[in-house]
């Protein structure tokens, strides 16, 4: 049960990271960012392409039991999913109400996905 919570969030990084890098403006898109500069595709390559990949990289590391990282893995993407699920209440606080897709929509999966975590960990 633990390797495949682990395996299922390690896609969803990974399909995460695959789509940043090949449709940065479309990953955007829902949020209402604008992505059409350079610099701004690069961000969004960046943060959601090559940071979900490495996540990805990890927490498939992480399932497969490469050089006893397991729980210290799992634990890390755990608390970044926390704190970007926090980030998501802070910013609710702090600016007009959001519609639920995407911003809630992703809220519930970060928080699923940060507590599923730690309970595997």
């Amino acid at each position: 049960m633990a390797t495949t919570v682990i395996i299922v969030v390690g896609v969803f990084f990974l399909a995460m990271g695959v789509y940043g890098l090949i449709a940065p403006a479309a990953l955007a898109r829902p949020f209402r960012i604008r992505v059409d500069t350079p610099e701004a595709r690069s961000e969004i390559r960046v943060v959601y392409g090559g940071f979900g990949i490495a996540i990805a990289m990890l927490l498939g590391a992480a399932a497969f039991g490469a050089g006893g990282i397991r729980t210290g893995a799992v634990i890390g993407v755990g608390v970044a999913l926390a704190g970007m699920t926090f980030g998501r209440v802070v910013s609710r606080l702090a600016d007009a109400s959001t519609s639920f897709y995407p911003v809630w929509f992703y809220f519930c999966v970060e928080a699923v996905c940060s507590v599923l975590l730690f309970l595997v960990a």
